[in-house]
């Protein structure tokens, strides 16, 4: 309980500036990363009205918009989207920047819906930050329908050693916590992270997981040097 806190307290210090170091990071690429996510959960789910998704560990809300937009693009009535955090200043940049949307305070692992009541559940480079990711995989299995979808983008661990995957690491660990902790003002929070996807999973190592609680793969893709991973699940 004492180290998820303390990741949250680092996530609240850095909420004003997050939303700006992650377009410098990812050099914008993060927004295709997120479209494809949307644009293949609704294909995927085929349902022309939607009543509820939830993004899990929703940060500034980001997700939540981009959810938005893309079901206005592929003309599908969604009736809610929820945003879910632990971090107090990240909903309240996220609730001034997004008033359109419901927010709540709350962890991974206590979701405030209903059973089987969630149509889509979404969580975007959150999932390595809490630490029983088991019991919200649980969580999350709980509060989805039958059928329901679980998308998941992550930072998940290297196991290649390759070409590529030297320049993945270099940037990680050399570029990044200088690049992040420059424009952040917090140093700290941007070592944490190549620190914490080093301690992860490998995206079949995640995939595995789910299926021993319930869950089946629709879809996995990595991106830029396989930096990012995008894993589509559904509950069976």
């Amino acid at each position: 309980m004492e180290k998820q806190q303390k990741i949250i307290s680092m996530f609240n210090e850095i909420s004003k500036t997050y939303d700006i170091t992650n377009r410098v990071l990812s050099f914008g690429v993060d927004k295709s990363w997120r479209r494809m996510a949307c644009d293949l959960a609704y294909k995927f789910y085929d349902k022309n009205s939607i009543e509820i998704i939830a993004d899990v560990a929703c940060g500034t809300g980001d997700m939540c918009e981009y959810w938005q937009k893309r079901a206005n693009k592929n003309k599908i009535d969604v009736k809610t989207i929820h945003g879910i955090d632990p971090s107090s200043g990240m909903l309240d940049v996220a609730k001034q920047k997004l008033p359109q949307f419901s927010f709540t305070l709350s962890s991974a692992t206590n979701l405030p819906f209903e059973d089987e009541s969630v149509d889509i559940i979404s969580i975007s480079y959150g999932i390595r930050n809490v630490i029983d990711r088991i019991d919200a995989f649980k969580e999350f299995r709980r509060v989805l329908k039958p059928n329901g979808l679980l998308v998941i983008l992550e930072f998940t661990k290297n196991e290649k050693d390759d070409f590529r995957s030297k320049l993945r690491e270099f940037y990680m660990k050399k570029i990044l916590p200088k690049i992040g902790g420059l424009v952040s003002k917090n140093y700290e929070a941007y070592q944490y992270l190549p620190d914490s996807i080093d301690n992860f999973l490998s995206a079949k190592m995640m995939r595995d997981e789910l299926q021993e609680i319930g869950f089946i793969t629709k879809y996995q893709k990595s991106f830029s040097f396989d930096i990012s991973t995008l894993l589509i699940s559904q509950k069976v």
